[in-house]
Parts: C-alpha cells; structure tokens; sequence
C-alpha cells in the first residue's frame, strides 16, 4: 500500500508548515521586541492572533468540507500559508504583523483541523494510526528545521525576523502543488455524496488492488450508523466441508461466502444466542453510563479492551472476551429472554431473502452471489451506476463484513437485510490438528475440510443496502448531518472523549513550552552552558531548542511504530506520567542552591524529554483519535466541534502563559501543568477506548452501543 503512504506524506507536508510557523513565530519574537516597543500583551497578540483566527475558521470549517469536500480545503490551506509568508515578508509594523498572523491563522486551522480526518478517511485500518502519526512527525521536522535556518541566522550580524518568518511561502508553494495534482479525494466523502464510482477509482489506486468491493459497501454503511438496532452477538466459525457447500445447512448454520460465489465457512450461534446484547435489554438496568461493573470506568472503555484481549476469561471455557466483558457490563437478566434467540440465523450471509424467501446463492435477485453479479441502482442520485457488490469480506483489523437476511421482510424493505461485522479471536477456542470435526459450545459437531474453527463476535444491525431504492447514499447522508444527530448518546458520548482529549491536552502545557522555550531556557541562564562556545543567550538558547526538536523525532518515530500495536490509549497511559516527572523536575530546583550550569541543565534536560515524550503521545493522539470516534454523516461539524475546543483552549493558555509567568513564576506555572497531567491520565483511564486496528464504521458502531436504553424491541426489529 505504498500509495496511501505517500498520499498520507504528501497531506502532512500541511502540519510541516505548522511546526516552521510555530518555530519562527516563536524565535522571530525575540527580535520583533528589539525593533518595535512590545509589551507582554502585544507579544501575546502577535503570537495568538493566529489562533483567535483559527478558533473562528474552525467552527465552520468542517462542516463546509462536508459540502465541497477535503480536498478543496487543504488547497485553500496551502494558498493561506503562501499569503502569510509575503504579507510577513513585507510587514512595515505590528499591524501588518498581526494581519499576517490572521492570514497565518486560517491556513493553520484547515490543516490541524482536517489532515487527521482527510488521513483517516483514506487510511486502511491496520495501518492509520502510524499513517495518523505522520503528522506530528511532520510538525516535529518543520520545527527542527525552522530552529536551524533561525540558530543560523542568528549568528549574523543582524538577523532579519523578516526573511524568518516570510520564507515559509516556499514550502507552502509545494504544499499548493501536491494538494491539486496528486491527492485524491476522501473515498468516504465521495460515497457520501454518491460518487460511487469516482469513490472505487480512489480505493483501487489507494489499495493497489481492482477488488475494493468490501470496503467500498463498509463505506456505504458507514453513513447509517445501527442506533439503537446494534446488536454483539457470538459464532463459532468452522471450514465448510463439501457435504455443506452441497447441502442445506442445518438451521443453526449460517453459511460465510467468499469471494468466489462458494461457500467456504459455516459459522453457528454459541449456546443459540443469535441476540446476545441488545439495547433495548437496557431498560431493565437503568442508564447506559451505571452499568460499568468497575465503577466510573466508561463501559465501552471495556468493550473496546475486549478486541484487543488475547486471553480467555477466568475459569476457562470458550467463551469471547467481548462477550464475556458485555455480559458483566449489561447484567443481562433472564436466560429466557425473548431477545436471546434469533430464528434467522440459517439465513446465508451475503444474501437478500426477496418476498419470496427464495436463497441468493446462485440467483438473481437483489445481492446476488455470482462472482460477477452488481448491485444496480435505480436512484438518478447514483447516476445510473454498477457497484459490485462485496465480493471481498475483508475490511480491515481482523474484520470482515457480512450480510444477513432478517426473517419475513418482504423484498425491498430496509429492514430486510442486516449487516454484520464478525471479528475473529483465533485460539479463544480449542482446536485438535487430527479432530475430524469441531464440538461447538451448543454441542452440535461442525465438520471441517482442514483448517482450524476459531470463535467470533459480531455487531448486527440493519444495512443501507437493504433500502428499496438501495443506495440514496446523499440522502442517508443529510439525514444524518442535521445538528439535532449531535444529540445522539452515541455521538454525545464520542464528544465527552473528543473535547475532553482536545482541553486536558493544552492543559498539560505543551503550547507553554512551544511557544516560550526560547525565554525560559534564557530565564534558566542557557547561555552560562554555551559561554565557551562565544553565543549570545539568544542564540544558545536556539541551539538548545534544535537539540529538543531533534530528540523528538526518534520518539515519535517510535510512536509511529506502537500506535498500531500497542494502541493509542496504553501510550497515553504510559507517557503521561514521564510529563509529570519533568514538571517536578522543573519545579523542585526552584528550591534548592544550585549554582547556574547545574540549573541550566536541570531545565534542558527536562524540556527536551517533555517536548518529546508530549510528541510521542498526548501531542498526537487526541487528534487520531478525534478523526475515528464520529459517524462519516456527522464527521465534519464533529472534527468541528473537537478542533474548536482544542483552538479555543491554545488561544487562552498563549494569551494567558506570559502573565502567569509574571505572577506566579516558573515554579507555580508548571505546579498548574503538573495538576493538568494528573486530570488527563485519569480521563484516558476512565473514559478514553482503544480504537487501534478498527475500522472508522466498527468503531461508530461501539460507542452506539448501549446508548437508548429502554427502546421498544418492537420498533428494533429484534425477534
């Protein structure tokens, strides 16, 4: 997939430029000051004014890149950072300054705001968290060499702040030519908008493969999340011998097709449970949020820890550790619950019962499973196009994306056909290498023609493609995108981790450090460190910042390596805490004798592994994690609504760090940071999921879970 790789680079040169405007901001100040008379409020202005703009930019900037599209507003970012640079470039006085900063600013907003969510949407699942981390290593890169070209400068006999802050146009002049003639546009939004076949052309040339059929319907039903129809439910899947291929499975059996028209696999309910979880069991525990068998622990924390858990419960059996975490969150309640059972279930994946009943396999109907049938739409909003349907199953993380028909739906209706997103847990269940056949948990035998059984959980819940007039994808889509859809518990509770991420982010003080390092290594008396080197303080404290944004790329480097294996929540968990030693460190000295060169290297030390261990992790992560937790319908004004909170929170803690700086010193600022670490490690504990390896649909599934306790099962359709 070396295309989406470089499709991912070429999208971050936008977050390159970010990282050079933050560093020659923050170092052009030091001479801005020497020229005109600057006091605390106006460098504060001058350095936040591009944040004031993109607080603004960014309420509006999403949901207009759900109307024209992603791609539009990464060139309009790149025009942005060109304009900036000249209008810096020829700055008369601090108002011109200022006006460049606003100009600065819109560019900055578009690309913070929508290159996670324009990498995620054309990033395949196993690989979209490093793809997502590019971006940090980016902004990284453009701060080391920004510090560069200003260390170099500085050694002249008058630095031009100038030159420093106007030669970004050059890059920006890059960014302009990439974004137009070699991205493509988000896959996911151009299904949004119907652009079928447009979306296929960009998933073959992103996957370097002519089958993108699954992910292309996993697309599809991405613009109608399940709601309050989700249901987890539990198979056992087995190799299909050649006496089920050709014969009717036995009602207990549901039939996996491959990609060829074949059956290949069988899977089975586990104890008959074809309903496992469903929302509307809810009403008899109370509020979604009071079922967490670990107190305050949010329950989908649980859930999500589930898929990634290798082991079996306590006590043994095989029994998925999804379910088995589902069952001790929900408390289901009596075994002979009516929605415990589904009598669909010998129902063939990948096929559509018309009114007649009549299986799919080998006929013409709706989602026919000749290798070379399509799905044809009779909607004028699909211009007339084929799709094929999903002839590849796999989507992605262990993935794969199923149908299923619902008992007694005439042909046509949208709840006539279920989707089904089966995650496999190879070695949750036992399997003899010389057994001839596999003893299920609900004591039916399933034969095997070589291969091993493995169990699986599912999420069910009603298909887009089931609609009578199939795929209205724009119409789906604009159901979805109204404000009111925010209110959704779902959405809500992906906002409480979003805006939540985005706050105790800035509270942990990074934009403190970014913006100001060059006076606090100063105020630390940096130069005493380099006095036998013949720098001024300006520029030994330059040096010491090339030094700290060198270190960060290594461990961002590594952080692109585990953000797909060990996962974004298990990185925040363990690098917060490393934050919170460098502030202590910082805050100890103050009071202790030290002389200078020990106090100067007390300072560099921690500012160099706090800056790159924030990097690593809580810089990076909160917004990869922002870009995966909404619904597509809504993705933009949510993205929106996340960027705003983190623009709105960089804006006060730049306007404000100075003054605290006076008032408080360095001790009592960092004590402010120190807290802020805390809050946060307890947040991602308690709140923050594991979303590593998941595709974007699967993941807006799971936090719909559970979200509308008390609904009718009538109005569900559950059986």
């Amino acid at each position: 997939m070396m295309e989406v790789v470089i499709v991912a680079l070429a999208a971050t040169l936008g977050n390159l430029l970010m990282g050079w405007d933050n560093s020659t901001v923050a170092a052009g100040m030091t001479y801005i000051k020497k020229e005109f008379v600057v006091d605390a409020t106006i460098e504060g202005l001058i350095v936040s004014m591009s944040f004031i703009t993109g607080t603004i930019v960014t309420i509006f900037s999403g949901a207009v890149s759900d109307m024209v599209g992603r791609r539009p507003m990464l060139i309009t970012s790149s025009i942005m950072y060109f304009l900036s640079g000249l209008v810096m470039f020829f700055a008369p006085n601090v108002t011109v300054i200022l006006v460049a900063r606003i100009v600065d600013g819109v560019a900055i907003a578009l690309a913070v705001t929508l290159n996670p969510l324009y990498i995620s949407e054309v990033a395949p699942a196993d690989i979209r968290g490093q793809l997502n981390t590019f971006t940090q290593f980016a902004c990284s890169g453009g701060m080391f060499l920004a510090y560069i070209m200003v260390f170099s400068m500085s050694l002249t006999d008058s630095p031009s702040w100038r030159l420093m802050l106007g030669v970004i146009s050059i890059p920006a002049v890059a960014y302009f030519l990439l974004t137009v003639f070699y991205l493509p546009e988000s896959p996911r939004w151009l299904v949004s908008k119907g652009r079928l076949l447009e979306a296929e052309k960009v998933l073959k040339r992103l996957r370097g493969t002519d089958d993108v059929s699954g992910e292309l319907a996993l697309l599809a039903e991405g613009l109608s999340p399940g709601g309050e129809a989700t249901s987890i439910e539990e198979y056992v899947v087995a190799p299909a011998s050649e006496i089920l291929v050709n014969q009717e499975a036995g009602k207990d059996y549901i039939k996996l097709y491959g990609p060829n028209e074949g059956v290949t696999m069988v899977a089975q309910p586990v104890n008959g449970q074809g309903s496992l979880i469903s929302r509307s069991m809810l009403s008899q525990q109370g509020s979604f949020g009071g079922l967490s068998s670990t107190g305050l622990k949010d329950p989908i924390v649980n859930l999500f820890g589930s898929l990634h858990e290798s082991t079996l419960p306590e006590g043994g059996g095989s029994r998925s550790m999804l379910i088995h975490n589902a069952n001790s969150i929900f408390s289901m309640g009596d075994p002979d619950s009516p929605f415990g059972t589904n009598d669909n279930l010998h129902a063939p994946l990948m096929s559509f019962q018309g009114g007649g009943g009549e299986r799919a396999h080998g006929s013409k109907d709706m989602l026919g499973m000749r290798s070379n049938s399509s799905l044809r739409s009779n909607s004028s909003l699909a211009h007339g196009n084929t799709v094929e349907t999903p002839k590849n199953t796999n989507i992605g993380g262990g993935w794969q994306l199923v149908y299923k028909s619902a008992d007694g739906a005439g042909g046509g209706k949208r709840e006539g056909l279920q989707r089904v997103y089966l995650h496999a847990e190879p070695g949750a269940v036992s399997h003899s290498q010389h057994a001839s056949s596999f003893v299920s948990t609900s004591g039916y035998d399933i034969p095997i023609d070589g291969g091993e059984a493995y169990q699986a959980a599912a999420l069910v819940s009603q298909s887009v493609l089931g609609t009578h007039d199939l795929l209205h994808l724009p119409e789906v889509a604009a159901t979805g995108s109204k404000w009111k859809a925010l209110l959704e518990p779902g959405v809500k509770r992906a906002l409480v981790v979003g805006i939540g991420l985005q706050i105790l982010q800035q509270a942990a003080g990074i934009n403190g450090f970014l913006y100001y390092a060059p006076q606090i290594l100063e105020q630390a008396e940096i130069g005493t460190l380099l006095s036998n080197l013949g720098l001024s303080s300006a520029s030994a404290s330059f040096l010491v910042t090339i030094i700290t944004t060198f270190c960060m790329l290594p461990c961002i480097a590594l952080a692109i390596r585990l953000m797909d294996i060990s996962g974004r929540r298990s990185i925040m968990l363990y690098t917060i805490p490393i934050l919170i030693v460098c502030l202590l460190a910082l805050i100890i000295k103050q009071f202790f004798e030290v002389n200078s060169v020990i106090n100067a290297a007390i300072t560099c030390i921690s500012v160099v592994v706090y800056e790159s261990v924030f990097c690593m992790g809580f810089g990076v992560i909160p917004n990869i994690i922002c870009a995966e937790i909404f619904p597509t319908s809504v993705r933009g004004i949510c993205i929106s609504l996340t960027s705003l909170t983190f623009w709105a929170c960089t804006l006060i803690v730049t306007l404000v760090f100075p003054t605290l700086l006076q008032l408080l010193g360095l001790p009592g600022v960092f004590g402010l940071f120190v807290l802020g670490c805390i809050i946060s490690w307890t947040f991602v504990y308690l709140k923050v999921p594991e979303t590593k390896g998941m595709p974007l649909e699967v993941i807006t599934e799971f936090f719909a879970l559970g979200a509308k306790p008390g609904t009718d099962p009538a109005e569900i359709g559950i059986k």
